[in-house]
Order: structure tokens, then C-alpha cells, then sequence
């Protein structure tokens, strides 16, 4: 009961919903009392209060302080009488859960009433708040920012199937933040945890490997080399690789012809599959240079006095080499050879497929090693193989390095690249390499490049779907992104956990503000003071909206900032040779040459 005297701050004056307002004691003679040796600080934003309530306590946040938080019913006598009121001090808290036997729970069973008193909260009640967490699905990301002594936990499981969005401006901490948490849960020692970083700018190697299996779309082993085969994309992304436009004939013309393509090879290779189930989407593979050749041939062939049979050869192509036939010269007026009248006017765009072929930046996608098809569609490995170097590897993590991906197709290929991932597992959900059995967790880097809002790209829609069906299928999200405002608003608000840094823009506060509860979104206002590496966290991963200091990793990620006042005291000794190295990566697209 002293204890309780000592700790006491104020009480309540009225209730509104889950808002209260409370006035603080006159007699508070600091506002940071000294209790058992230690500071306390009463009124800050963030903080947490008690309020005993017979066996159990409630507990709130601290959200507004000073004249704002008046109740309504007294402003009009401090507008009439403001000397009556200069001196008092006000805070508004809203309830966040409650303490019966030691246990902390979030949400409230009971409500206090006016009257009530309200405490401050100490170290031993702050234990009770940030504890409670099973240490067999809970992980350690840092420290409570009121209390380095107290440890700041996450449920794991909560974490992967409710989905998380990590935000900040540039140089928050974001990236140090990602790896803290992928380090935290590759230290459980998982036997058969999984999680794919997609990773467009090759940040998170050096960060995460002791833990991950790189894989790269520049490597030099093959065994490390990212490839991602052009014939497990749906159609549609599949012609957006080639530039030139077709006409709506010419594009279902050439998608009966992948199907005939895709049927024959399904035969070829013995896949077990319905003929009346193939479509141009399936993922079964065929020779895009047969396809090539097959429908160049018959652009550029000349029609014997028949005009119907094919003038014969002056020169045999080649499918593999994606060399042209030729065929005599068509005659002038009414003299053959003729012109074959039936040609879809593709050279255009074929020259476009043939030199998209023969650029090796994009050989990752159309000579995949050894997913490449022959001319008949033949394939010396299947897609399983490929899911097992993505998933099945015996490191927890497996980072798939997309910054020697051309620019033009990175959203169309990474989108491709998650749904081919996510329909494997949603079709493979029985299985015991399944979502279901083995959840996987997908982190994307740079998320606002997959889902801008408004946009309808593969990767914005298959996001959209794994934000929504997700779960289900025990396929899970980490979104990290520097711009939330320009987040699809859907996949956001699917988000159950929020990690926010610091943020200095408005209308990124503004879409962050949005996506928490609304009691408290005033705690965002909070977000441009935070340190770097500090984090608001709130949702379904937490006890209770906390604010955290992230671990500092050891191997910084890529994206930390250069010093400038060390780098500049290194000397360069041969910058020619230097300026020589960069031009050749430059030419071949390559940092690690």
C-alpha cells in the first residue's frame, strides 16, 4: 500500500471510449520522482500507467499531455476562468491491456471509472509487461528504449503468418533492423525453418552469411547462380521481356503455338499432366528458339505459281544458332516466287526475341544452365530442383540477389519470381514441404517497387494475394520499404505487425497513421525523434506497442552509410587500373569482376 502511494500520479476524470483522460496530483513535486533508487519520468508520450483495479491492473499508454488533454465538458470554464486551471496538468491515456496473477494479457476484460487512481509504472511492472513470452516461438531483437535492462521480444509465429511491414526514412535502420530479425531467428537453430529475401540490390550477403545461401544472378560458380527459367512464366510477363508491340492476334497467335509447343514437350519429357489442363501459363518448358525459328520461317518464306507450297530452300537455318532460312526473292508483278499473304508481320518483333536471346545479361532467364530446353523442349532438371536450391537449402535463409537483373524487367521478373513460388506452394499444400507444414517467410526489400498503389503488375497482384490468402497457405510477408505512402493501401492494412523507424515525411506518417489503431495514432508524431535503429512496434507480434532499440549487427548491410571522414584518409595507389576496373564491370553489367 506505500508502494502504491508513492507510485501514484493522478486520477481519472472522465472516460470516453477507450480515451481517458486523467488529472495529474498537484503534489507531484518533479516530474521525474526517484522510486527505490531509480528515475521515473510521469507524462511522457509512449510511457505506460497503472490502474489498480481489485486483484487485477489495467494498464494504458500515455498519448497526449498538457491543455489537449482537458476533457471536453471543462473547456468552456477554462475558457472563462483560465487562472482556475493555469496549474493543472492533464494527460490522456488509452487502455492497452491488463495484469491478472502476474500474467500480462493485451486488450481489457473491465473498464476503470472516474476516481480511479492512476500510477506510474515501475521496472517490476514493466517486467510483467514486456515478459510472458515463450521462449520456444519468441525471439530477442534488442532493447525496450525505457529500460535497456529489459529485453525486446517478438512472437515469432505471429511474426511470419500475420504478416509484418518494416518502415523508415533512408537511414533509419531499416536494413539493420531486417538482418537483426532474420539473425535472431537463424540463431533458434530451426531444422527445417525457411526464409526467402528477395533482395534487388544485393544488400544482405555479407550482413546474413554465416546464415544464408546467396544466390546471384552475376555469380561465378554455377552452383550459386540465380536462374529463373523463362518458360515457368505466365504468358503475359513472358512477352513483356521483348520489345515491340503486337496486335491482339498476333499475341493469341503466338500463344497457340507456345500451348502446341508446351504439349508436345510435356510428351517429350514425360510429365504427368492433362493435355486439356495445359495453357500457355503452365509451367512446362519448350525451346523458345524452335518457337522462334517455326514462326520466322514462315514470315520470311516465298509461295511457288501455286501460291500455296513453299519455294525451296537457298539456304538452311538453324534453330539453335537462331539463324533465318532464306528463301529466293520474291518476284515482281505477277511472276513467282510470290509473297506468302498469310504472314502476321512479326520480323519486327521476332528481331526483338532473337536479340533479347543473344544479350547475356539476359541469359539468367533464357539459357538457364541446366533448365535450359533443347530444340524439342527436353530438360535435363525440372522445376522441383529449382524449388529445392530456393527453399530446400540447409541454411534458414536463402537470398536471391536480383541486382544483375535489367532494370526494365525487375518488376516483371520478380513478380513472376513470386508467383511461380507462391503457386508451387499453394498447389503443393498437402505436401510436407508445403506452406502448411513448413511455413515459409518471404522478405521484400524495397517493397514499394512491387506494389504501387493503383498499379496491376504481376508483382503488385500476386503481393495483393499472398497479403490476402497468405495465411492459409503458410506463406508469410515482411515488407520493408522506405516510401509506405506509396503502398498499395490493401497490402498495408494486411499487415498485422507494424515496425516503424524514423520517418520524416508527412505523407508517409500520414499512410502509417492509418494502418494502427486509432487511439493510437498520435504515438506516430513521435516517429521524426526516434534515433536510428529505434523502432515503434505494434501489433500482433507484440504484447503491447513498444518502443525498441534494435541490436547493432556486427557485419553491417550494404545500405549503411559510408564515413566519409575514413574513406577520404584511404589512399589510392593505382586509380588507373581502378578506373579500369570499373569500366570493365560497367560494359559487362558486373561488380564482381
Amino acid at each position: 500500500m506505500a508502494n502504491n502511494r508513492i507510485t501514484e500520479i493522478g486520477e481519472i476524470d472522465s472516460i470516453s471510449g477507450n480515451s481517458i483522460s486523467v488529472k495529474l496530483l498537484d503534489n507531484i513535486k518533479s516530474n521525474m520522482p526517484i522510486i527505490d533508487g531509480v528515475v521515473y519520468q510521469v507524462g511522457q508520450i509512449g510511457s505506460f500507467v497503472r490502474i489498480p483495479l481489485g486483484y487485477s491492473n489495467l494498464y494504458g499508454i500515455v498519448t497526449q499531455i498538457g491543455s489537449g488533454a482537458i476533457p471536453e465538458s471543462l473547456r468552456d470554464a477554462i475558457a472563462q476562468d483560465y487562472d482556475l486551471f493555469r496549474n493543472t496538468r492533464w494527460i490522456n491515456i488509452v487502455l492497452v491491456g491488463e495484469q491478472q496473477s502476474n500474467k500480462f494479457e493485451r486488450g481489457v476484460t473491465q473498464f476503470p471509472t472516474t476516481g480511479d487512481k492512476v500510477h506510474l509504472v515501475t521496472i517490476n511492472d514493466l517486467d510483467i509487461i514486456y515478459g510472458g513470452y515463450e521462449e520456444s516461438n519468441s525471439i530477442t531483437v534488442g532493447n525496450i528504449s525505457v529500460s535497456e535492462s529489459l529485453d525486446a521480444k517478438i512472437d515469432l509465429d505471429k511474426l511470419i503468418s500475420r504478416h509484418c511491414a518494416i518502415v523508415g526514412s533512408t537511414g533509419s535502420g531499416k536494413s539493420n533492423s531486417v538482418a537483426v530479425l532474420m539473425k535472431a531467428i537463424a540463431n533458434r537453430n530451426f531444422s527445417s525453418s525457411r526464409i526467402l529475401i528477395i533482395d534487388p540490390h544485393g544488400e544482405y550477403n555479407d550482413a546474413l552469411s554465416h546464415h544464408s545461401n546467396v544466390l546471384e544472378i552475376n555469380a561465378k560458380k554455377t552452383d550459386n547462380k540465380l536462374v529463373i527459367p523463362f518458360w515457368a512464366l505466365p504468358f503475359n510477363e513472358l512477352m513483356k521481356v521483348f520489345s515491340g508491340s503486337l496486335s491482339d492476334s498476333n499475341r493469341e497467335y503466338i500463344r497457340e503455338k507456345i500451348v502446341e509447343a508446351k504439349i508436345k514437350s510435356a510428351e517429350e519429357n514425360d510429365i504427368e499432366v492433362g493435355i486439356e489442363s495445359i495453357t500457355a501459363d503452365s509451367p512446362i518448358p519448350f525451346s523458345i528458339k524452335r518457337i522462334w525459328f517455326e514462326l520466322d520461317d514462315f514470315e520470311r518464306r516465298t509461295l511457288n505459281q501455286d501460291r500455296i507450297t513453299p519455294t525451296e530452300l537457298i539456304k538452311e537455318g538453324s534453330i539453335e544458332e537462331m539463324i533465318s532460312n532464306e528463301y529466293p526473292v520474291a518476284g515482281v508483278g505477277n511472276s513467282a516466287p510470290f509473297l506468302n499473304n498469310r504472314a502476321k508481320g512479326l520480323l519486327s518483333f521476332l528481331d526483338s526475341v532473337r536479340n533479347k536471346l543473344y544479350d547475356s545479361s539476359y541469359s539468367f532467364l533464357f539459357n538457364p544452365i541446366d533448365w535450359t530446353p533443347d530444340s524439342n523442349g527436353k530438360i535435363k532438371k525440372d522445376l522441383d530442383t529449382l524449388f529445392l536450391k530456393w527453399l530446400g537449402d540447409d541454411l534458414p535463409i536463402t537470398i536471391l540477389d536480383l541486382s544483375g537483373i535489367p532494370s526494365d524487367i525487375m518488376s516483371s521478373i520478380s513478380g513472376a519470381l513470386l508467383k511461380i513460388i507462391y503457386d508451387g506452394l499453394f498447389w503443393g499444400v498437402n505436401t510436407k514441404v508445403g506452406g502448411k507444414n513448413q511455413p515459409l517467410l518471404i522478405v521484400l526489400e524495397e517493397a514499394h517497387n512491387y506494389l504501387k498503389a493503383g498499379e496491376k503488375s504481376i508483382s503488385s497482384r500476386t503481393v495483393q494475394m499472398i497479403a490476402k490468402e497468405g495465411r492459409k497457405y503458410g506463406v508469410g510477408l515482411l515488407l520493408v520499404t522506405q516510401r509506405p505512402s506509396e503502398l498499395d493501401e490493401t497490402v498495408l492494412s494486411q499487415c498485422g505487425t507494424l515496425i516503424a523507424l524514423r520517418m520524416n515525411n508527412s505523407k508517409d506518417r500520414g499512410n502509417i497513421r492509418s494502418a494502427v489503431q486509432d487511439e493510437l495514432q498520435s504515438m506516430v508524431d513521435l516517429l521524426p525523434s526516434l534515433r536510428t535503429g529505434e523502432a515503434l512496434i505494434s501489433g500482433e507480434a507484440v504484447k503491447i506497442p513498444s518502443r525498441v532499440k534494435f541490436y547493432k549487427i556486427a557485419n553491417a548491410p550494404k545500405s549503411s552509410d559510408p564515413k566519409a571522414s575514413e574513406k577520404w584518409l584511404e589512399e589510392i595507389n593505382n586509380a588507373n587500373e581502378e578506373y579500369s576496373q570499373l569500366l570493365k564491370s560497367w560494359r559487362n553489367q558486373n561488380y564482381k569482376l
